[in-house]
């Protein structure tokens, strides 16, 4: 196993190789040779160079560990053909390209959490009622749907915003939906804990009425634990015992955040290829 010295947890590229190039040539970076980097997903999508991005980090192999994001989901429900590109997706590269298959084998074969050395890494966060060993278990649950032969099938019911709340006797469309929305989609939830879609700005007081972002619902389960994850730009680098954000909008204009697991030496970098929010 990597020695927790050598991790450094990276933020959301969202196709931004430019960037990750730059990171990676950071004289902190550059200097570890036994180096292993977690990403905390969206490694694809926005930005101007996903095929490149990707095709990076899968070169990274066993030095790389990726947990998908909604905008990884987003690119393997299309290339499923269940779901249409937006607008504002840059995919179409990947799909085009010569190594497509192997690449959407590789982002269905990622995981969805992470745990070493005392640190949970997902994508957006956890709900509170799960405790590290059953939120890699869930996870475990997505991972299996997504490599059988009927992955397609489970990404056709993977959209919507039901149910908010998890019970272990969900069915397995919903239950499903419940464990990748929490892990690659969630933000803010009401005070019982159940999840919140609509708002996606930095939390305020003034303006979340009765929301409260994910990390800081009473009890949560997971709160002896530092879950790491990205996705949130508006509330940008934030560092605490219990959560670690490290979205910094890159693809808005921000920078690239890495963070070294045990020490917590920071390093970032600018994009140079933003696009327009």
């Amino acid at each position: 196993m990597t020695r927790h010295h050598d991790i450094w947890m990276i933020g959301d590229i969202q196709g931004c190789c430019h960037a990750l190039e730059d990171l990676l040539k950071h004289p902190d970076l550059s200097a570890d040779r036994n180096r292993e980097l977690w990403f905390a997903g969206d490694i694809v999508n926005r930005g101007p160079r996903s095929l490149e991005t990707v095709r990076h980090i899968m070169g990274m192999r066993k030095k790389a560990v990726t947990v998908l994001g909604n905008h990884d989901l987003n690119l393997l429900a299309v290339a499923a053909g269940v779901r249409k590109p937006g607008k504002s997706d840059t995919i179409a590269d990947i799909l085009k390209a010569p190594d497509a298959d192997e690449i959407i084998t590789w982002l269905r074969h990622r995981p969805l959490a992470h745990y070493a050395h005392g640190h949970l890494l997902v994508h957006a966060g956890v709900l509170a009622k799960w405790d590290v060993d059953k939120t890699l278990a869930l996870a475990g649950e997505v991972e299996a749907a997504l490599r059988s032969p009927n992955w397609k099938r489970t990404l056709e019911k993977m959209y919507g915003n039901e149910p908010t709340d998890w019970r272990d006797d969900l069915g397995n469309n919903k239950r499903l939906r419940v464990i990748i929305n929490a892990l690659t989609r969630i933000r803010m939830c009401n005070k019982k804990g159940h999840m919140e879609f609509s708002y996606k700005n930095a939390p305020d007081d003034s303006t979340n009425g009765d929301l409260i972002p994910w990390f800081d619902v009473a009890n949560r389960a997971t709160v002896d634990h530092t879950i790491v994850f990205g996705h949130w730009s508006t509330l940008g680098l934030m560092i605490r015992p219990d959560a670690i954000c490290l979205d910094t909008g890159c693809v808005w204009g921000g920078k690239l955040t890495a963070l070294r697991l045990h020490d917590h030496k920071l390093v970032q970098v600018s994009c140079k290829q933003a696009q327009k929010p």
